[in-house]
């Protein structure tokens, strides 16, 4: 699939092919529910009521972008087992925030199980953006960096808290 017209401001932006791959809600609930065990054609559909073909069409896509693994299973090598790569893994939070920020402005309540920590069966907290240090961050704490220290830095939202600060000189410039 060619790149589509209007993407050239996000040129460099991992969005775009993160969205490419993610982007609709058939993968995302395939992603639930490879992280919550299942790994079989027939019981993906089963638990979601997704049509064959739109399931087969989205494991090969989820396959093809690394995401799942397409694996014979050794007892019966007419069964496939689809399990998640640590690509796949690396949208675990993705998902988990998506599910967050539905479960706070989806107008519904919460009525399924909820994600608890294994140790203590506590329920995790949000989900949240946090500095290298460890601080919470909000959109208004964000701005964005040429790699390339040629620009000064430039706040997410219209009015950062934070004081426009020049690019970090080195001893190479």
């Amino acid at each position: 699939m060619g790149a589509r017209k209007g993407l050239d401001a996000f040129e460099g932006c991992a969005l775009p092919a993160a969205l490419e791959a993610m982007g609709e809600r058939w993968s995302f609930l395939i992603l639930r529910a490879a992280f919550d065990g299942i790994v079989y054609f027939e019981d993906f559909q089963a638990s979601l009521g997704i049509a064959r073909n739109i399931l087969s069409n989205r494991l090969t896509r989820l396959v093809d972008k690394g995401i799942l693994t397409r694996e014979p299973v050794a007892q019966d090598k007419r069964r496939i087992a689809y399990r998640l790569t640590e690509k796949g893994r690396g949208l675990v939070p993705v998902m988990i925030a998506l599910r967050q920020w539905g479960e706070r402005w989806g107008g519904k309540p919460c009525a399924g199980p909820i994600l608890s920590d294994t140790r203590d069966g506590k329920p995790i907290r949000p989900v949240t953006i946090q500095a290298w240090d460890g601080r919470p961050l909000d959109h208004h704490d964000l701005c964005w960096i040429d790699p390339l220290g040629e620009k000064e830095r430039t706040p997410c939202s219209g009015e950062s808290k934070a004081p426009t600060i020049k690019p970090i000189e080195t001893d190479e410039t």
